[in-house]
């Protein structure tokens, strides 16, 4: 398995790049949205993935950690399900007489919170503590994850009912959030060609790295510069966020800051060394537009948070680009 050294951005993007290859042979047709999953996980930071049922939410964060060598765990969020339940709790042994700490299945490389809105709030902050300080406490007692330790969460946008919306303290948490989206005529065409030709349904991928070579990725990208323009326009605009009418809530600082760390991470999926207002432009409606509210007396029009972050991406003005090529191509 191949591990980038220090400061060596172009063995991480062709890492990279093979990661996104091979998982794109099991989840056809979403290489943008799975670029920035991978840039968010290079970046340390937790996904949401937001989108209807069926659309290979659970395949894409089971194929990235098999393809990234990570243990991957799976926790179905239900109203049932206890904060214990997730984190582990301590059990009587009677051969010992003493309690023994049961790990639950957040000790885990990657962990897929599916349908997280389906589980109370209790539960849902049982997570906070974990993908804040990449540790739980029980009990009064603190308990490390392994590293790299990673979030993917599922959402449905669809059935509200049962459900319980993520705070905004939450939803703060997650770094990017992303949806897949309905594939084409020819991509759906392509899923079913390859679920024949493959004649069994569940699909296994070798991996390409492990945790010790993800943390030697994200050493890169920890290693590359921003200049003082882009920093600039990132906090310009998640302050523009703050003053817009529409929006009763803007971006937090954590927003200026998710701009910066995902568009230095798109940089190195990218093989370049130096990050480009154009980077940011690409990643903003992903970081911003999960945390911002929209006024609720919009609620039932066609504003939302999307569209608002796409309309300051065109308003707030872009510091001249230096060593790369305008483009404004931004993710659905």
């Amino acid at each position: 398995m191949s591990t980038p050294t220090a400061q060596d951005v172009p063995t991480t993007a062709a890492l990279a790049g093979r990661v996104l290859d091979q998982v794109e042979q099991v989840v056809v047709g979403k290489r943008d949205a799975l670029e920035l999953i991978l840039a968010t996980i290079l970046a340390g930071g937790h996904v949401l993935i937001e989108d209807n049922p069926g659309l290979g939410k659970t395949l894409a964060a089971r194929s990235l950690a098999q393809s990234l060598g990570l243990e991957f765990t799976r926790a179905q969020f239900t109203p049932d399900l206890l904060p214990a339940d997730l984190t582990g709790s301590f059990l009587f042994n009677q051969r010992t007489g003493e309690f023994d700490f049961r790990r639950g299945p957040i000790f885990t490389g990657l962990l897929l919170a599916d349908e997280i809105n389906r589980t109370p709030p209790k539960t849902q902050a049982a997570l906070l503590e974990a993908m804040q300080e990449g540790q739980v406490t029980i009990e009064g007692e603190t308990f490390g994850l392994p590293r790299p330790f990673h979030v993917i969460a599922t959402a449905n946008p669809v059935e509200y009912e049962g459900t319980y919306p993520l705070p905004e303290a939450q939803l703060d948490r997650f770094l990017t959030r992303v949806s897949f989206g309905y594939p084409t005529a020819a991509e759906e065409f392509d899923v079913l060609a390859r679920r024949v030709g493959r004649r069994t349904e569940q699909t296994t991928l070798d991996p390409i790295t492990d945790a010790d070579g993800l943390l030697a990725m994200q050493q890169v990208v920890e290693t590359v510069p921003v200049e003082q323009s882009v920093m600039t326009y990132c906090v310009d605009l998640a302050g523009a966020t703050r003053t817009d009418e529409r929006l009763a809530i803007g971006s937090s600082p954590r927003g200026s800051l998710g701009l910066l760390l995902l568009a230095r991470s798109l940089a190195v999926l990218r093989g370049r060394n130096y990050v480009t207002p154009e980077d940011v432009k690409h990643v903003a409606v992903s970081v911003l537009a999960h945390r911002v509210t929209v006024r609720p007396e919009l609620w039932m029009t066609q504003v939302d948070g999307k569209s608002v972050v796409r309309e300051l991406i065109s308003a707030v003005p872009t510091p001249p680009t230096h060593g790369a090529s305008p483009t404004t191509d931004l993710p659905a």
